[in-house]
């Protein structure tokens, strides 16, 4: 990678991997050890983790995720295709469930950590969630914040400049390449 400005750009929301190319734990446990020094609110540190790397497991929590709601005529990663590993971002009510922007500061530090390494991702907040504490068997003293998908991307992601009145709903094009619309910065800084 060239620069930080270059990860930031690569790190798109994947929903197509090689599913070919296995994740090991130890990788996902040192995406959580760059995760666990990130900033929490008063440090308190309420997220907990379930990680997968095992392809069983893998199984039992794919059918928990929602894929891509504007892309509705698509069910999500076909055979092949679906990720690797995952994380299970929790949040540990005993501790506080007030986490203010905790998640998003964690997710976005794998994502861009895994990016770095090769790999790619997907934040997930469509989940079943009782389905997915009954296949996890998740304690109830956790509420299910997040899942992060993760994998070797196998589809490309290209970030359009939106149109003043486009449409904000990301799609795909003849040849399956995924398009991002994203607002240019002269609609996002307020003069």
């Amino acid at each position: 990678m060239d620069n930080f400005g270059d990860l930031v750009l690569k790190t798109r929301s994947y929903r197509r991997f090689d599913e070919s190319f296995a994740i090991e734990r130890a990788t996902l446990e040192h995406l959580m050890g760059l995760a666990r020094c990130t900033a929490s609110a008063g440090n308190r540190q309420p997220l907990k983790y379930i990680l997968s790397a095992d392809p069983e497991t893998n199984d039992r929590i794919f059918p928990c995720m929602g894929w891509a709601g504007y892309l509705k005529d698509w069910a999500g990663p076909g055979p092949g295709e679906r990720p690797t590993a995952y994380i299970v971002i929790l949040v540990d009510k005993r501790i506080g469930e007030n986490i203010w922007c905790d998640d998003g500061i964690v997710a976005q530090t794998i994502l861009l950590a895994a990016v770095e390494m090769g790999l790619g991702g997907c934040m997930i907040g469509a989940i079943k969630k009782d389905k997915l504490r009954e296949e996890l068997d998740v304690p109830d003293h956790f509420k299910i914040q997040l899942v992060l998908a993760l994998g070797k991307p196998a589809e490309k992601v290209v970030i359009e400049d939106l149109e003043p009145g486009g449409d904000i709903k990301y799609w795909r094009d003849e040849n399956d390449i995924h398009h991002v619309p994203k607002r240019t910065l002269e609609e996002l800084i307020v003069k």
